[in-house]
């Protein structure tokens, strides 16, 4: 199954508010790989295939973080498969870029952070059917990469680094949240996911038709941070794609019954959760 793409309800896009967005762009081109696919004074769009991921936005009077907000902890890239994760992981090396990794039984993962710090995953599933469910929670770990055996891949495939590949998405969006049962309450019961595993009080990992998960939630900042504020550095939204118009029209009216409430724009509908990060619902 493709957790990606309709009846799933899924993370599209991520929009960062930034405060050097040439330094931004030419991060997220050549260390990255995506494609600049549009470009304002103040705004730039990125992605691969000619779909957007990725928007970088600057904005008068913005500051850099200096204390511990909710907000983003990392947004994550998924590759369509191992040898494009080996590819990448060669690539990062020989540019220098700081990296940890992780094999998650589910998925095999490097992180990274940009030069604002904003944090990034860059990953690839294993098959769904290799998973490991335990009734309706799934088997997630933090294990050592095979790091020899995914460049071993990417040099048997005879390709080399040529940027984001084809077929390459936004996987799942972490979140930094500032009360986990409130969060809670808001993605399950609001937005509609199910949780698919829990580390106790620290984070939750929801998802919709049995993906690993499409949000992870944690409060690892601390309990009862506060928001992000508007000009300061870092997560501006994420869009969540809804497979149908009628669908969407429940999602609202469970928010607005659990007293969250929802703005409606032109292209899309807007609502906050309880830690102030703001998420775009679009169709």
């Amino acid at each position: 199954m493709n957790f990606h793409q309709k009846p799933v309800t899924y993370v599209a896009e991520v929009g960062l508010k930034v405060l050097d967005l040439e330094r931004m762009i030419q991060f997220y081109t050549e260390t990255i790989g995506f494609e600049l696919l549009s470009r304002t004074e103040k705004k730039a769009g990125l992605g691969a295939e000619g779909k957007t991921l990725l928007v970088l936005e600057t904005i008068d009077g913005l500051m850099p973080k200096s204390e511990r907000y909710a907000g983003l902890y990392h947004f994550a890239i998924l590759l369509p498969n191992r040898e494009e994760l080996g590819k990448v992981l060669l690539h990062l090396h020989y540019r220098g870029i700081e990296l940890g990794s992780s094999d998650h039984l589910v998925s095999e993962a490097l992180y990274l952070s940009d030069p604002e710090g904003n944090g990034i995953e860059i990953y690839r599933d294993r098959d769904a059917e290799e998973w490991d469910w335990d009734n309706d929670e799934i088997r997630m770990a933090v294990d050592p990469l095979d790091a020899e055996g995914i460049i071993r891949a990417a040099q048997e495939s005879g390709g080399t680094w040529q940027g984001i590949p084809d077929g390459t998405v936004m996987g799942h969006i972490h979140l930094h949240v500032s009360d986990l049962a409130q969060a809670e309450q808001f993605y399950v019961d609001g937005l509609g996911f199910e949780i698919v595993t829990s580390m106790g009080r620290q984070a939750l990992f929801i998802a919709d038709q049995k993906y690993h998960h499409h949000i992870g939630l944690n409060v690892w900042n601390g309990v009862g941070i506060p928001a992000l504020p508007e000009k300061t550095a870092g997560l501006n939204y994420y869009t969540l794609n809804v497979a149908a118009e009628e669908k969407r029209k429940r999602i609202v009216d469970q928010l607005r019954h659990i007293g969250s409430e929802v703005v409606e724009y032109e292209k899309y509908m807007e609502t906050k959760d309880p830690a102030g990060n703001v998420i775009r619902l679009t169709v």
